[in-house]
């Protein structure tokens, strides 16, 4: 995927939501607005936005509208106000290698910007002709995160997550907004009913296969994600090669207590982590994230070829390759 070239061919409707995201974002107050030009300064691949305006385009015969593109900027608002406040509940230092605003600011004031994000996305979609199904969405969407983490958390003290559980926590945490994004884009361009089905299809396959890579990547990354690898297991989360790995385990409950004792033992981390790696669960999780990235594109089949949904096949295939 060459993320230039898709942002060269969406042309005008890329720069109109991100000047529509900088100017919903504004504000008289100087420490906040310091403290969002810093954000977006940093922000990351903004696939959330790319994928809404692909998709809107591709269900409308190449063309966006208004309705679709303001959506896409809500959705790129809603992902940072949830990175906002996830780095308060995992308090994290970092994120994509630079101070989070949690470690520069305080917790407080991270929540407090979050909401101010998340409002504006909310601002974002207001006056769109759309407004009470996109808003129904976003509302969803929030819900979904907020029961994802607290039964990530939950599940961190049991250590006793299936993948099962492990689905359910990844749909609600990542799948449900690029879900949303998807379906969003599909209803504001007023598409039919086979395509919104496929726009949401596509988009709940692509988030799961995005975080699986991202769970991969935390056994099997490197320093350019900005964290460093293993955190999310310091956190005693459970993510999908540990599972993998524990299916070629006579001793499953042995590793599950290693897990719980993490907080104590901080060193199981690291016996943790060879254990997945010599029992192929990097392998496993691969093999599942393989068959969301066909999903993802299969998803698309009812859609005429276009350009657009070249590229959004081109987005999910990504997944089985990026290292960021």
């Amino acid at each position: 995927m060459d993320r230039n070239e898709i942002i060269g061919f969406l042309g005008e409707d890329w720069r109109f939501v991100d000047t529509l995201i900088a100017e919903t974002l504004s504000t008289d107050v100087s420490l906040l607005a310091r403290t969002n030009e810093r954000i977006l300064a940093h922000g990351g691949k903004k696939l959330r936005p790319m994928v809404t305006i692909l998709m809107g385009r591709a269900c409308n015969d190449g063309k966006s509208n208004d309705d679709c593109l303001r959506f896409a900027a809500a959705s790129e608002l809603l992902h940072n106000a949830t990175l906002l406040h996830d780095d308060v509940a995992d308090q994290s230092d970092t994120r994509r290698g630079e101070p989070t605003t949690r470690s520069v600011l305080g917790p407080g004031a991270s929540v407090l910007v979050g909401d101010f994000w998340l409002a504006s996305a909310v601002k974002a979609v207001m006056d769109t002709g759309h407004r009470d199904d996109i808003v129904q969405l976003l509302s969803k969407t929030l819900v979904d995160l907020s029961e994802g983490e607290m039964f990530q958390l939950e599940k961190a003290d049991s250590a006793d997550t299936t993948q099962e559980d492990y689905l359910r926590i990844i749909y609600c945490k990542t799948a449900s907004l690029f879900e949303a994004a998807c379906a969003g884009a599909a209803l504001s361009v007023d598409a039919g009913l086979e395509y919104r089905q496929a726009a949401e299809n596509y988009g709940r396959a692509l988030g799961l296969a995005f975080q699986i890579q991202d769970d991969i990547l935390d056994y099997d990354g490197d320093v350019r994600l900005g964290k460093p690898v293993g955190s999310d297991l310091r956190e005693r989360k459970i993510t999908l090669p540990l599972i993998g790995a524990l299916k070629n385990c006579p001793d499953e409950g042995e590793i599950r207590k290693m897990v719980r004792e993490i907080p104590s033992n901080p060193d199981n981390v690291l016996k943790i982590h060879r254990f997945v790696m010599e029992n192929g669960g990097v392998e496993y999780a691969s093999e599942v994230l393989e068959k969301y990235i066909v999903q993802a594109c299969s998803a698309l089949d009812g859609i005429p070829f276009c350009p657009e949904k070249d590229f959004l096949c081109q987005i999910a295939s990504y997944n089985s390759h990026r290292a960021i």
